[in-house]
């Protein structure tokens, strides 16, 4: 009988992750796909009472998690409560803002509230984990939540797009130098999906419009459409995947 080669696991049992930003929107999502894969789960923000009450569902459901109120921009606060925990085998970046405004309207505090948030923070967590898992002689997978916006660019987010740019570049530079330690290193090129973040943007018809008209599949992207896709590249079914972006962009970026 022919021996057949057997689909790799999705499942995620009896890993550790960390999901910054994760109180609502993407990061929730997020959240609850890799603890419904099996990892225990901590879910990080600023706010408690959000992730609070986000873990708390998640354990209603029979899953593992627990919340972690921390400043993800506070370098010192995040080495500290990494060091206070066990290492994490799997890193999703998901915290960051946008500004979107003209270039000669963005201000210094602008540049500095997206470019700490978005690359600076993501940087040193990285930078953390990664130090812990090389540390302790294990492999793991980093996820950075990107932007179709790290591919192209658009009217009034240049800010943004560097950010995103930055994102994809550091993704690229940690595969080739952590791809030896078994660390794998991706980002997820989402599109404009509907969360409370996006959600007054498309309170006006003529931008909803505009974005609609890129996306090929027609619709904005719901937080379902990204569960997956984390999964995917947390679990073995991606082992030989690294230094890539998956974009779940409806098509935006195919022209």
């Amino acid at each position: 009988m022919i021996a057949l080669p057997q689909t790799p696991s999705f499942r995620l049992d009896g890993r550790r992750a960390l999901v910054t930003g994760a109180g609502r929107g993407l990061g929730l999502a997020i959240a609850a796909a890799l603890a419904e894969a099996g990892a225990f789960v901590t879910l990080v923000a600023r706010t408690e009472i959000e992730i609070a009450a986000a873990a708390a569902a998640l354990t209603a459901r029979g899953d593992q998690a627990e919340s972690l109120t921390l400043d993800v921009g506070d370098s010192a606060a995040v080495a500290a409560a990494l060091a206070a925990r066990p290492a994490y085998d799997i890193l999703v970046n998901n915290a960051g803002t946008n500004r979107p405004k003209p270039i000669g309207e963005v201000t210094a505090e602008d540049y500095r509230a997206v470019m700490d948030l978005n690359v600076e923070a993501a940087f040193r967590l990285t930078q953390s984990v990664t130090g812990r898992l090389r540390a302790e002689g294990k492999g793991g997978t980093i996820i950075s939540i990107s932007s179709q916006m790290g591919h192209v660019g658009a009217v009034n987010r240049a800010l943004y797009c560097a950010s995103k740019h930055a994102i994809e570049g550091m993704t690229k530079a940690l595969a080739v130098e952590l791809g030896p330690y078994g660390i794998r290193v991706n980002s997820i090129a989402p599109t404009f999906f509907e969360t409370p973040l996006t959600r007054p943007y498309f309170d006006d018809p003529v931008f909803k419009a505009s974005v609609l008209s890129k996306i090929k599949l027609g619709r904005l992207g719901q937080l379902e459409d990204i569960m997956g896709a984390v999964v995917f590249l947390a679990s073995d079914a991606a082992a030989m995947i690294t230094g890539t972006s998956l974009l779940v962009d409806g098509g935006w970026t195919a022209e």
